[in-house]
C-alpha cells in the first residue's frame, strides 16, 4: 500500500499540528490500518511457528539449546540487512515485511513459551500420566493450559516489539506508520508529521498490549482467584 506523503510545513514548523491531522486523516488512517494488520498478522504467524517449536524443545530437552540459539541468532541479525537478503526473493511488498518481522518475534515467544512449560509441576505430570493421559492428551489438557500466562507473556512482549519493527518495512514502502515518519524527515523535518507517527506506533502498542492482557484474564481466570 502506497500513501501520498507529500506536506507542507506550517509556518514554526510544530511538534504537534490539529490541522495536520485534519487535512490528512485519511493517509494517516490507512497507515495505522496497515500497521496494525500488518503487527497482527505477523504476531500470529510467530506464534503458529514458535509453539510447535516450544514443544519439541519441551518434550526433547537436547533440542532447546538449538531451537533457542538459531532463533537467538535470527534476533541478532540487523533489521536492515535481512531485508536487503530476503527483498531478492520474495519481492518488495507486505510478505518481505512479514518474514522479517515473524523471524524477529520467534525468539521471544518460543523463549517465553518454553519457561512456561517448563514451570509446570512434576506433580501435575505425573498425575496426568497416572489418570492414562497420553503425550498429546497432557499437552492439551494441562501443560498448554497451565504455561498459558508464561505464552501470553511472550505473545504481548513481541507484539509491543513488532509494532516498532514493522516502521523498518518503510525501506520497500510497506512500513504503515513507519512512513509517515519517514516521510517527514524528507519533508524538511516536518515535526508534526513525525511526531503523529510516533505517537500512533505508541498508543497502538499499548492498545494491542492492553487487549491481550485482558484476552489473559479471561483465558486464566485461576490467577485471579489466587490468594495473594
Amino acid at each position: 500500500m502506497s500513501f501520498h506523503l507529500s506536506y507542507r510545513a506550517e509556518p514554526g514548523n510544530p511538534w504537534f499540528s490539529w490541522q495536520y491531522v485534519r487535512d490528512n486523516s485519511d493517509t494517516i488512517l490507512a497507515a495505522l490500518r496497515e500497521h496494525a494488520s500488518l503487527t497482527g498478522r505477523a504476531v500470529l504467524l510467530a506464534a503458529l511457528v514458535a509453539l510447535p517449536l516450544a514443544v519439541l524443545a519441551y518434550w526433547y530437552r537436547r533440542l532447546t539449546g538449538p531451537i533457542l540459539a538459531l532463533a537467538g541468532v535470527l534476533y541478532t541479525v540487523p533489521s536492515l540487512a535481512l531485508f536487503a537478503f530476503i527483498a531478492p526473493y520474495l519481492g518488495i511488498g507486505a510478505v518481505t515485511v512479514l518474514t522479517v518481522v515473524v523471524l524477529y518475534a520467534l525468539l521471544v515467544i518460543v523463549r517465553n513459551a518454553v519457561a512456561g512449560l517448563n514451570q509446570v509441576p512434576p506433580e501435575v505430570r505425573d498425575a496426568a500420566e497416572g489418570m492414562g493421559y497420553g503425550r498429546w492428551a497432557r499437552l492439551f489438557r494441562v501443560d498448554l493450559p497451565l504455561a498459558l500466562p508464561g505464552i501470553l507473556t511472550g505473545v504481548r512482549l513481541a507484539t509491543v516489539s513488532t509494532v516498532a519493527l514493522v516502521t523498518v518495512g518503510v525501506v520497500i514502502g510497506r512500513g504503515g506508520l513507519g512512513q509517515l515518519i519517514f516521510a517527514g524527515f524528507q519533508n524538511n523535518f516536518y515535526k508534526a508529521q513525525i511526531m503523529t507517527g510516533t505517537v500512533l506506533c505508541v498508543l497502538l502498542a499499548l492498545v494491542l498490549d492492553l487487549i491481550l492482557a485482558g484476552v489473559g484474564r479471561l483465558l486464566t481466570p485461576w490467577l485471579r482467584s489466587r490468594p495473594r
